[in-house]
């Protein structure tokens, strides 16, 4: 066999070992989404949804608190957010937080052991502001979280930083010569799922409020910024939350018109609120905690680390698979009406409240 033919053979091996990778073995399962011969089907690998299961399972809750009580503000000093609250239910709720997000370093992760009611600790400040947005999901998003809500947990999974979170990418230097600047694409990276779509598709969606949309308004080019390349940018979004959620296309989407909102599932909608629940919380909280953050806590353009939709979801069709843990947290939302410094709902445009009236866009 000649140099040439073993080189061809070899190219053929590996050519057919990378397509082989991509696939999945059988079994699949296949789950019909919407009417017969639209195509709206949700494919599972069992192996994948069984192996997420463990991930998703919800701690079991600390005991309740013995009812009655002083409220903690008249106990403890320093109390700005959960002051309403009965010392027991005030301490029963921080034994959860720290269980939470750090249960190795404990109450100290946040506290001076010497002095609690110290906010000498960064960590204090941002667990300060987390617990408003978490108030603040709970209260004022039930568009997108429904009765379900979240807790610290939703994100953190006994980590003190949830896992899944997201910087604004660096911006590339122009590069001389054919290639050019690559536009932010062109690099595998999680959120472009492996592909060559853009690697941060959140800043201009998830940060900014740039239009999601890949049909133009238009027949013809002139004036139509709806191109090619802005397609590219929101597959790249798309594909990172059909990744975080464990979904197809169809899941949220009419296949036989994916710009139709008369004709998508319901999930389109929840998923629309979603986008602009993410948006708000980056821009509101976690944005305004860039000077509080260490710098080894700052992304590379010295920029907090913000949340996606794989932050709460880590893979499932819904956070821990649906399961509710603020019923047995009342903390978590009760305290959102009376809980100090907690930001305003700001009106809406009425046109942003119909995202059936938003064609092409999500």
């Amino acid at each position: 066999m000649s140099f040439s033919q073993r080189t061809l053979l070899t190219w053929v091996a590996l050519s057919a070992a990378t397509l082989l990778a991509g696939c999945e073995r059988p079994p699949i399962e296949t789950v019909q989404h919407g009417f017969r011969g639209t195509g709206m089907v949700q494919v599972y690998n069992p192996r994948t949804v069984a192996a997420s299961i463990p991930l998703n399972v919800v701690p079991d809750p600390v005991p309740a608190a013995t009812p009655g009580g002083p409220a903690a503000s008249l106990v403890y000093q320093n109390v700005k957010v959960l002051g309403n609250l009965s010392v027991g239910e005030f301490s029963r709720t921080m034994v959860a937080m720290s269980a939470w997000v750090a249960p190795e370093q404990g109450c100290t992760y946040c506290h001076n052991a010497q002095n609690f009611a110290s906010d000498e600790k960064y960590t204090k400040v941002v667990a300060r502001k987390m617990l408003q947005m978490t108030h603040k999901i709970n209260a004022d998003y039930k568009s997108h979280v429904a009765e379900t809500g979240v807790t610290c947990y939703t994100c953190h999974r006994g980590n003190n930083i949830p896992k899944n979170v997201w910087f604004t990418a660096k911006p590339e230097a122009r590069s001389a010569g054919m290639i050019g600047d690559r536009a932010g694409q062109n690099t595998v990276s999680v959120a472009g799922a492996y592909s060559s779509l853009p690697e941060d598709p959140f800043t201009p969606y998830l940060l900014e409020a740039k239009d999601i949309r890949i049909i133009g308004e238009t027949a013809l080019p002139t004036g139509n910024r709806h191109s090619i390349k802005q397609a590219e940018w929101t597959y790249s979004l798309m594909s990172h939350m059909s990744t975080s959620l464990g979904v197809n296309c169809t899941y949220c989407h009419n296949s036989r018109s994916f710009a139709s909102w008369e004709t998508s599932p319901p999930q389109r909608a929840t998923a629309w609120y979603g986008i602009r629940m993410v948006r708000d919380l980056n821009n509101d909280y976690m944005t305004p905690l860039t000077g509080v953050f260490p710098a080894h806590r700052l992304g590379p353009t010295g920029d907090v680390g913000k949340a996606n939709c794989l932050t709460c979801h880590q893979g499932a069709y819904k956070p821990l698979y649906g399961k509710s843990m603020v019923k047995d947290y009342p903390a978590m939302v009760a305290a959102a009406a009376s809980a100090p410094n907690v930001v305003a709902i700001e009106s809406t445009p009425a046109a942003d409240k119909a995202p059936a009236m938003k064609v092409a866009s999500k």
